[in-house]
């Protein structure tokens, strides 16, 4: 009989309390910068369709729908499809590791992410049409992203879309008799998906997307080897 001591259950993560330089928020805004570039990708490339935005897809669908041209139902839908799937296994992924700490956790869904970039790169380098394909690949990785920035629930660090963060410079200004909480993480997050939209915009319209998706790679590869939780907690306070 086994009598060692349990293991402790992973502490909540202290959201409130990770700082702008803390390492896991250096890689959510890694993320960021690939989301800007993924989202170029999937809406110049592959037919106007969203693998990070699933409200985008919903509309577009809508659009679809109504008779609009440019826009794909099945493109949207094989996206929204394999979106949930990568929700699903961000999930698993979470409960999976809740016995330990969170760094393994983070870690893997990096690594995972990160291999599901690599191989729609691959794709799209190897076959230049594969556009189902990559949607898929493209969107499984999104879901998963998008699963576990919610399980981590980082205030204002989704990744991936940014109404509330612009909502939040305005509700939470002085202008509004706020204290401008958290104003430069904002400004941080909506500078670096311009980045990533503009330099991923400028490779699809001339015609590379697959070295797109390959900047995109090497940006979350960065992320992955980079993230290391910190041994003591003065990068724990949140920044201004």
């Amino acid at each position: 009989m086994n009598n060692s001591p349990k293991q402790p259950a992973r502490p909540p993560v202290e959201a409130a309390r990770v700082g702008d330089a803390h390492p896991l928020s250096l890689a959510l805004f890694a993320l960021t910068l690939a989301s800007g570039l993924i989202d170029a990708v999937s809406y110049l490339g592959l037919g106007h369709v969203f693998t990070a935005n699933m409200t985008g897809n919903v509309v577009v669908i809508g659009f679809a729908l109504a008779g609009a041209p440019g826009f794909s139902i099945t493109g949207s839908l094989i996206s929204l499809g394999a979106f949930l799937v990568g929700a699903v296994v961000a999930g698993r992924l979470a409960a999976r590791f809740a016995a330990g700490s969170r760094q393994p956790w983070v870690r893997a869904a990096l690594i995972t992410e990160t291999t599901l970039q690599a191989a729609a790169t691959a794709v799209a380098f190897a076959t230049h049409g594969q556009t189902e394909l990559l949607i898929g690949l493209l969107a499984l990785a999104m879901g998963l992203r998008n699963g576990t920035v919610r399980k981590l629930g980082i205030p204002d660090m989704t990744t991936t879309v940014l109404t509330l963060t612009i909502t939040g410079i305005g509700a939470d200004s002085s202008l509004a008799g706020g204290n401008n909480a958290r104003v430069r993480r904002r400004l941080l997050a909506i500078a670096l998906m311009v980045t990533g939209a503009t330099l991923g915009a400028v490779l699809v319209l001339h015609g590379h997307l697959p070295w797109a998706l390959l900047a995109s790679t090497v940006v979350l590869v960065a992320a992955a080897v980079g993230y290391r939780e910190p041994k003591t907690d003065r990068s724990q306070t949140a920044g201004a």
